[in-house]
């Protein structure tokens, strides 16, 4: 299972790679920061619960499940 660290390394090249200010890129940009703060899996679950708007949140953690499930 990858950590943290190599996880947020995937989203932040996908943040990169979106069009700036899409929900695409604001949810990769989000995810990519959660995952470089927090400790774990679980605390990165946690933390992408306080993510607004809704749509950003929605959509990052359904690229959380997408890259942490590769």
């Amino acid at each position: 299972m990858r950590d943290n660290l190599d996880l947020a390394t995937s989203a932040q090249e996908l943040a990169d790679a979106a069009p700036a200010g899409s929900i695409d890129h604001a949810a990769a940009s989000s995810l990519a920061i959660t995952l470089a703060t927090t400790r774990d899996i679980d605390a990165a679950r946690k933390t992408l619960d306080g993510v607004t708007p809704d749509e950003v949140r929605r959509a990052a953690v359904a690229l959380f499940e997408r890259l942490a499930s590769d």
